[in-house]
């Protein structure tokens, strides 16, 4: 049995985490150091793909399990 938590988890975060740094970047949040940096606005982005593949990764995993 294939487990997807250790996918899963780090992916949610990792995407939570990259959108509001992306957020921040474009200064769309307002009232950090990071509002407004352009380096946030390219690295928010990243993290927040790598994000959503380890979540894809465990959608996956779950279907091959489930079928």
């Amino acid at each position: 049995m294939k487990r997807i938590w250790p996918f899963l988890v780090p992916g949610i975060i990792l995407s939570a985490v990259g959108l509001v740094w992306t957020l921040q970047g474009l200064d769309v949040l307002r009232g950090s150091v990071m509002s407004g940096s352009p380096l946030w606005a390219i690295v928010g982005p990243i993290v927040l793909v790598v994000g959503l593949v380890l979540i894809g990764i465990a959608i996956a995993r779950r279907r091959r399990r489930v079928q």
